[in-house]
Formats: C-alpha cells, structure tokens, sequence
C-alpha cells in the first residue's frame, strides 16, 4: 500500500509554513524534507511523523502523547525508528505542526 494523494496535500499543508519543503516517495510511505534535510514521514497508513533526536524534544512529543514508531519483522526483534507520531493536536493545527518541525529542526543541525 503506498500514500494517498489527499495523505500526501495534507502532510505538506500542514508544514507548509517552513517553505522549500520537498519529498521523496521511499518504502510505500513518503519522507519530508525542509532545505534538503528529512525531518518527517508519511506511513502508507497516512501518520505523519516527526524525526526525534534530543532527549528534550522527544519527552516533548511523548508528554504530547506521541508514540515512538517500531515495526516488527516476521521471526526478527522489534525495530524502533527515530520517528515518532505527531501529536493528534497538531494533525489539524499548522502552527503547531510547524513549531514542532522547527524544534526537531533545530535539533538536527
């Protein structure tokens, strides 16, 4: 299953407040760019992510109630990915959306 056009408008509306954002379909998700860095994703089950990097930001999104994104693969251990999800206030709140993007931004320079 891969990302749905209407999954894809409304991630970029959501950020689209940074400008210069760009994407790359990867995996059947999509991955979010701002100035060439990825800083989130879209799951094919249209959950927007935020990349997580500093203890700080991500007890942030946790308290938030964002969850950290793992996956499992048959007969293997869980993976966690340095992913996790936006918190459901932001899903329609672009100001908070971006303020977030900003701050893992931030976090990844």
């Amino acid at each position: 299953m891969s990302v749905s056009e209407e999954d894809i408008a409304h991630a970029l509306d959501l950020f689209s407040d940074l400008g210069d954002l760009s994407t790359r379909r990867m995996m059947g998700g999509l991955c979010i760019y701002h100035r060439g860095t990825i800083f989130a994703l879209l799951r094919s089950d249209g959950a927007v992510l935020l990349k997580g990097v500093s203890p700080e930001f991500i007890a942030k999104l946790e308290e938030m109630g964002a969850e950290h994104w793992t996956y499992q693969r048959a007969a293997q251990k869980p993976s966690a990915m340095p992913y996790w999800t936006l918190p459901e206030a932001a899903l329609d709140e672009p100001a908070l959306a971006c303020d977030l993007a900003r701050e893992t931004l931030s976090d990844l320079e």
